[in-house]
């Protein structure tokens, strides 16, 4: 049986802290669809512009604009939020990988560095979140 490398805990640490949210139009559209708002009413209250691309604004805590006790728009969350904690850097460098261990609960380090690369290569790519999109986030990896 393998063991699980990743389980989400909903502990909102991967929703604090400014800045990571990067919007693509995918990303916008299906958030304008899950909060039944237009694109445009979408950009307006609930984005900002910074170096050129439109990022998730966040609340005076630091954390994302949506949690609350929890993704509140969990379905209709960006690419980037659905790729955690698969990020490139994570799954090339072992470090990286051992790291987030002390920030994200919901990573196991018992699945071993390995497991984690394979299982998270499988999901990137079962949830359509490889990096196609040359304005896709530099987090998301390249199918390989």
């Amino acid at each position: 049986m393998t063991v699980s490398a990743f389980d989400c805990r909903m502990c909102g640490h991967c929703c604090h802290g400014e800045g990571g949210i990067v919007m693509t139009a995918k990303d916008r559209q299906r958030l304008s669809a899950f909060l039944g708002i237009t694109e445009a009413e979408l950009v307006e209250k609930y984005t900002e512009e910074r170096g050129g691309k439109l990022h998730l604004i966040t609340k005076e805590d630091g954390y994302c604009f949506f949690f609350k006790e929890g993704c509140g728009v969990h379905p209709g969350r960006p690419d980037i939020c659905r790729a955690w904690p698969y990020f490139r850097g994570n799954l090339i460098d072992s470090m990286s990988w051992e790291m987030i261990q002390e920030y994200c609960p919901g990573v196991n380090p018992e699945a071993g560095h390995a497991e984690f690369v394979k299982q998270g290569k499988q999901y990137l790519r079962d949830e359509d979140l490889l990096r196609y999109d040359p304005d896709s986030p530099n987090a998301l990896i390249s199918d390989d």
